[in-house]
């Protein structure tokens, strides 16, 4: 698994925009189906609301990418 540390510049960042930044999605339409399609967790759980606010200790995970949030 490819971990990587993303530094949060306000108090939180959705999960969509979030993909987006890191490069896991190509696209926000690209996150969107991603999420849709039930492939993303957050925490350990399946996440599909694209809205979600993802706050500092979050951990998201896509395939074998694994993205955790930290303050900035």
């Amino acid at each position: 698994m490819h971990a990587t540390d993303f530094a949060l510049r306000g108090d939180h960042i959705t999960l969509d925009a979030l993909l987006k930044a890191t490069g896991l999605a190509a696209s926000g339409g690209a996150a969107k189906v991603l999420i849709a399609e039930g492939q993303v967790q957050v925490n350990g759980q399946t996440e599909k609301r694209r809205g979600r606010k993802l706050r500092t200790g979050d951990e998201v995970a896509l395939g074998d990418a694994l993205v955790h949030l930290r303050g900035g």
